[in-house]
């Protein structure tokens, strides 16, 4: 690892790398975070076969929709949206409050951010 460091006037010791392996970095924690979820319960196991589904998948919440064995009328209804908007929101075509997501989340009992396409 490049890593340099460097004193700010205030006093303050900083570390400078190269972006390359800043963002390694950045990857291998949210790995971990995520593998810490998982032995924790917090983010449901995947076959593999589920695995892939998930990345060809239109979205994640479709996923995770299709995955809970919900239909978009039934998510739409626990979640109090219309069946359309839950569908736009699914297809990229709409983006939903914060609150919605939560709702969501709590639904499907999947983390928040398993629903957010980060693409």
């Amino acid at each position: 690892m490049n890593v340099r460091f460097v004193t700010t006037p205030e006093g303050e010791e900083m570390a400078v790398l190269p972006r390359a392996e800043f963002e390694a970095l950045t990857a291998a924690v949210d790995h971990a975070k995520a593998v810490a979820d998982y032995r924790a319960g917090r983010l449901p196991g995947l076959t593999p076969d589920e695995a892939r589904q998930l990345v060809v998948a239109v979205s994640p919440l479709w996923f995770w929709r299709k995955h809970r064995r919900l239909t978009q009328s039934a998510l739409a209804a626990q979640a109090s949206i219309a069946q359309n908007y839950l569908s736009d929101i699914e297809n990229g075509k709409r983006v939903g409050s914060v609150e919605l997501w939560l709702r969501l989340s709590r639904i499907l009992d999947v983390p928040v951010d398993a629903l957010v396409d980060e693409a």
